[in-house]
């Protein structure tokens, strides 16, 4: 019978060669099984770890071990202060989106009620923080897999907003029927030729349609920009769209060949790397 301590030595141990943070890992997968927080799990240290609690947390570094990601084992991810189901039929939401969250929330601070449209919603994190964050807000979320939606919409009734959450299905900006005030979008933007350098886990794991979008990555991006219209965005509205690190001034010039006065601004995540771009001022100039 081990101690929780040496419980997490071995499962960090086994995990050396097959994640960048082992212990941690290690931790998040034994309060997985033992139904506790990190902090309690550390609380615990000194206590003797039933059999079939060890058993358990075998089976999950064994899954770990393999590439699984963490999220995946366990069956949710936080986001935003909020714990978000996942699985693989959605991409797991990652710290930098929060950057899409408060932009949108800053550029929506002076718009009551304001309608949202989360497009290419996958587990729903976006378009339900935003839901929660602005009790007012109605939001639409779209996508194309039957699968995500699911998902999103569980998250939805999970932090209870799926009241004010439209979950539809269907490609970009098509399942939109009015204008909305602002468009916020988590498209795939990792171009295909650049699969070899994905870290195995996501490579592997992660869905691919949430994943790849042409060989520039830039595919289904081109194609939003394309649907945009005043029959989907009103007067004053914006678009906010993350993207790679390496894409902002190529979006920049596609959105310039579109509308060559608009507003374009590159916002950076906390690594300093263009993350979030927020277009604006499309009509305005259109009609100038």
């Amino acid at each position: 019978m081990k101690t929780v301590r040496e419980a997490l030595q071995w499962g960090a141990a086994r995990l050396q060669h097959a994640s960048t943070t082992p212990r941690l890992d290690a931790e998040v997968l034994l309060a997985d099984v033992l139904g506790v927080s990190r902090a309690g799990l550390i609380a615990r240290l000194h206590d003797t770890l039933a059999r079939d609690a060890f058993k358990a947390f075998q089976g999950r570094i064994a899954r770990r071990e393999r590439g699984e990601p963490v999220a995946y084992i366990v069956g949710r991810k936080a986001f935003y202060g909020r714990d978000f189901l996942v699985d693989a039929r959605v991409l797991i939401p990652r710290p930098e989106t929060e950057l899409l969250v408060e932009r949108a929330l800053a550029r929506l601070a002076d718009v009551p009620a304001p309608r949202i449209a989360d497009i290419g919603t996958g587990s729903g994190c976006i378009a339900v923080t935003l839901a929660a964050e602005r009790p007012d807000a109605h939001l639409i979320a779209t996508d194309v897999s039957e699968g995500a939606l699911a998902v999103a919409r569980a998250n939805a009734e999970r932090h209870g907003v799926a009241d004010r959450v439209d979950f539809r299905r269907g490609s970009l900006l098509e399942p939109l029927d009015a204008p909305v005030h602002l468009i916020v979008a988590n498209l795939p933007y990792v171009g295909t030729d650049e699969m070899e350098i994905l870290a195995p886990d996501v490579a592997t794991y992660e869905p691919h349609v949430a994943l790849f979008a042409g060989p520039d990555g830039l595919a289904l991006i081109r194609d939003l920009l394309a649907q945009v219209s005043p029959a989907v965005l009103l007067p004053g509205g914006a678009l906010l769209l993350e993207i790679g690190y390496a894409q902002g001034e190529a979006v920049a010039r596609l959105v310039r060949e579109r509308w060559p006065h608009a507003q374009v601004v590159l916002h950076r995540d906390l690594a300093g790397l263009d993350r979030v771009v927020e277009i604006s001022d499309l009509w305005l100039t259109a009609e100038a």
